[in-house]
């Protein structure tokens, strides 16, 4: 697959980068490269592969198990927060305007 120019400026248009001639020309090779690789391992059977990890295990009926039973707690983490904010509204805190688009 090429990516192409506009393609690239797109990308560093929605990362808010500016990009020098140079700049575009690697990275649009890069681009090509990973998407050609990326290409070539979805070329691959993988349907017989074993998973080699996995965040639960499973039982002697294999059921899969967890950690620990999924409760709700109460948090006092946002109290917490809001209490070191300059400008605190709560439940929220007012920062100052980072982007300008």
């Amino acid at each position: 697959m090429k990516i192409t120019r506009e393609q690239v400026l797109r990308v560093a248009e929605l990362a808010h980068l500016e990009l020098t001639e140079a700049e575009l020309d690697v990275y649009s090779r890069q681009l090509d490269e990973i998407l050609a690789y990326i290409e070539k391992l979805n070329q691959l059977d993988t349907s017989q592969v074993e998973p080699m990890a996995q965040v639960f295990s499973g039982d002697a009926a294999g059921e899969l198990t967890s950690a620990r039973e999924d409760e709700a707690r109460r948090s006092n983490v946002a109290n917490a927060v809001l209490e070191g904010a300059p400008d605190p509204s709560r439940p929220y805190f007012r920062v100052p305007k980072v982007i300008e688009k």
